[in-house]
């Protein structure tokens, strides 16, 4: 099969094209043949050496955590063959996505709506998942809350925006100017341009606030808070330092960092299949092109999700 590997840590020509042997299934894993693959920022900030890399072990890697496909082996599981299927799994530890093969834990992936297509399921676990449990799981969202969404227009944030509405909150979001029109279509209530906009005009007003650039962003947007709001922030590279300052302004800070769940998947897909949740492709690349994916991942401009397929 085909895969894109890393033999070291390093930039985007450590990327590798190449053919390795099939995985084969463990008890309680499906192998499954690929059809599309998500790319994620946690993808090429581990191959680069930073995101999940301390959870890597020996090299070479084959990054990846997100996927869809069709059953190709069952197993001794209740899947059968030729199944339409999509997961996020084995997360933080190695899950070899980028393959045209992957064998994957059963319970870790669902069943995928006839009225969802296999390109974009591909994209949907780890950016749905983590918007999901962000806003009910850490969150706790209800109906009409007001939400405000920092990077609404990225994978994560134009999900939980949809998650949001559809939830019966009332959802702003920061965006360039250039992408308004997107999450008003969304069902955005408020787009906040963040070039020439200030966040002061909203202190005290937001019961959640879902972070999804880190930083200096996240910290800035915590006065908007209302007293007994939380913001949930998911950049785990800056985590510390906004939790730090939100006990310094004495405001509620939860870090995030997404989990498996096949139950989750499964109400998502019928999400999607409802048309209640869309997942926006920026764009899609053939696997051997994982590293401009990968690059322009990187630019931090990207409008919905991008897609590796095969």
């Amino acid at each position: 099969m085909h895969t894109i590997s890393i033999h070291q840590f390093g930039g985007l020509d450590e990327l590798i094209y190449s053919k390795q042997s099939r995985p084969q299934p463990a008890t309680g894993e499906v192998l499954i043949k690929t059809a599309a693959a998500g790319v994620n920022p946690i993808d090429w900030k581990t191959c680069s050496g930073g995101g999940a890399s301390s959870f890597i072990g020996e090299l070479p890697f084959i990054p990846g955590w997100e996927f869809s496909g069709v059953i190709a082996d069952p197993g001794d599981t209740d899947f059968k063959e030729g199944e339409a299927v999509f997961g996020m799994i084995r997360f933080p530890q190695p899950a070899g996505c980028y393959a045209e093969y992957i064998a994957a834990p059963a319970e870790q992936i669902a069943r995928l709506p006839d009225a969802v297509d296999l390109t974009t399921a591909g994209g949907l676990p780890t950016a749905s998942l983590t918007a999901w449990q962000a806003l009910f799981d850490k969150g706790d969202l209800k109906a009409g809350q007001q939400v405000l969404i920092l990077g609404a227009a990225g994978g994560v944030g134009h999900l939980a925006v949809q998650l949001a509405k559809w939830a019966g909150a009332h959802v702003s979001g920061t965006a360039s100017l250039r992408n308004h029109e997107f999450l008003a279509a969304l069902g955005c209530g408020r787009a906040i341009d963040y070039h020439h906009q200030s966040l002061s005009d909203y202190t005290n007003s937001m019961d959640l606030i879902i972070d999804c650039v880190g930083g200096e962003t996240g910290i800035e947007a915590l006065p908007c808070l209302k007293p007994d709001g939380v913001l949930v922030t998911l950049p785990s590279v800056t985590k510390d330092q906004v939790i730090a300052a939100g006990t310094a302004q004495r405001r509620r800070v939860e870090p995030i960092r997404c989990e498996p769940s096949a139950e989750q998947l499964t109400k998502i897909g019928e999400l999607v299949a409802d048309e209640h949740l869309k997942l926006h492709i920026g764009e899609s690349f053939p696997l051997e092109k994982a590293a401009e994916a990968f690059a322009l991942s990187q630019s931090g401009h990207v409008c919905g999700k991008l897609i590796l397929t095969f």
